[in-house]
């Protein structure tokens, strides 16, 4: 039986930041289309650069975000609870 993407191992804000960047991405990509055609001359070419160059950024930028290391798997909830807690009394 096939996984589904919210069985995987990915955590919900895993999740979200991938379909955000997706949909952030696609939106400049958009405006940079749209840019292209109606004010600035190019040739061709240049919209299949700017296709590329939009996917390399994507992934440059998604694979950055999976490289780092999320501090609050190393962390205990109870102490990271109780932190947040002392934290607004010592205001």
């Amino acid at each position: 039986m096939p996984k589904r993407l919210w069985d995987s191992d990915m955590k919900k804000k895993d999740v979200t930041f991938t379909i955000g960047l997706a949909v952030l991405m696609g939106v400049i990509w958009c405006i940079g289309e749209l840019v292209m055609g109606l004010w600035i001359a190019v040739v061709p070419k240049t919209h299949i650069f700017w296709f590329a160059f939009i996917v390399i950024v994507t992934l440059a930028v998604s694979i950055w975000h999976s490289m780092i290391e999320d501090k609050s798997d190393l962390e205990d909830p109870k102490r990271a609870k109780y932190e947040r807690k002392t934290k607004k009394r010592r205001k």
